[in-house]
């Protein structure tokens, strides 16, 4: 073949793809490629100026730096995350519209509603698991006990119910409450409140007798001596209160579950394009500064496989919807 014949070859062979891309016939695989090409919008279900919302936005400032366009971070609060969430679902399935959200939009909404507008177990594509959220379960400080073992043995003394407070019925405090009740024999009488920061004022004054919390707004008042930190729940010690042990340590099985924070995309997305925000997302996660962000707001980072994601939600949906179930929380 001639110098000449090549340099034909080539014109041709360009034409052609051109001409390919003109028509719409672009393989879908250099679209893929080319991702991301535009501005990538985040949706959180939740509130603007949030403990999930905050951590959020640093975690997109370094995702933004990691693939080159920017990201839109999208406040959709309203009716327990679905709204955020449906938008989610019902997006293009093209990884320019991502899901932030926590466990519950997936789990526990399952449980709690009859029919929801999305699938919890198919309407959504994992990315990446963000991070694990425990919570703190405290006492007075004034209070003749100190550990989860002198707490047991002091409420089956008192011969009546011992109340505890959470942000909500149906909730993970609220569940955890209901599994001393039930697997630990202890008399608990649950108080929902609007949020955890009145259920702490309540217990710092002696209305209440406990409360599940969030680590961010005990960690202040445990450090004070304010009220008395008894027992973290998760696998593991929450990196906002390292101190305090987790109710495992102390010889209570069981809650080991924990709520999470994680990226989802709708379902049918490439899987191209989803490993390219995986590597984003946990590249920005693991940036020290997005760490501590997520520890401040009582998150602790992870950052996971889409598989390991996956295998998360199908080792610890059973077991929250079992709960929730026990705890008498019927779909509405």
């Amino acid at each position: 073949m001639t110098q000449t014949d090549s340099a034909c070859g080539r014109r041709n062979a360009l034409r052609f793809l051109t001409a390919l891309a003109a028509a719409g016939a672009w393989p879908a695989v250099r679209a893929q490629d080319a991702f991301p090409g535009k501005p990538i919008r985040v949706v959180v279900p939740f509130a603007p100026g949030g403990a999930i919302d905050v951590a959020v936005r640093a975690m997109t400032d370094r995702v933004a730096i990691e693939i080159g366009q920017p990201v839109v971070v999208d406040a959709k609060p309203g009716a327990a995350t679905i709204v955020g969430a449906d938008a989610v679902a019902k997006a293009a399935a093209d990884g320019y519209t991502v899901l932030v959200t926590t466990s519950s939009t997936t789990i526990n909404n399952a449980g709690a509603y009859r029919k929801l507008p999305y699938d919890p177990a198919t309407s959504f594509a994992p990315v990446t698991l963000v991070s694990l959220g425990s919570v703190m379960f405290a006492g007075p400080a004034n209070a003749p006990y100190n550990g989860l073992q002198e707490f047991a043995r002091w409420a089956k003394a008192q011969k009546r119910p011992i109340s505890y407070g959470t942000w909500g019925k149906g909730s993970s405090a609220h569940l955890f409450g209901e599994l001393l009740r039930t697997r630990y024999g202890l008399d608990m009488q649950h108080v929902p409140y609007k949020g955890d920061v009145s259920a702490l004022s309540d217990v710092r004054g002696g209305v209440l007798d406990t409360t599940f919390s969030s680590p961010v707004s005990a960690r202040p008042l445990v450090r004070a001596n304010a009220i008395k930190g008894l027992g973290m729940t998760g696998p593991r010690r929450s990196g906002g209160l390292p101190e305090l042990a987790t109710f495992g340590e102390q010889g209570f099985a069981g809650f080991e579950l924990a709520g999470y924070v994680a990226v989802y995309v709708p379902a049918g997305t490439p899987r191209p394009v989803i490993d390219r925000l995986n590597k984003a997302f946990v590249a920005a996660i693991k940036v020290p500064e997005v760490a501590q962000r997520l520890v401040d707001q009582g998150q602790d980072p992870i950052a996971s496989t889409p598989e390991e994601l996956a295998e998360v939600y199908k080792r610890d949906a059973p077991q929250w919807l079992a709960l929730m179930k026990a705890a008498g929380v019927e779909a509405e």
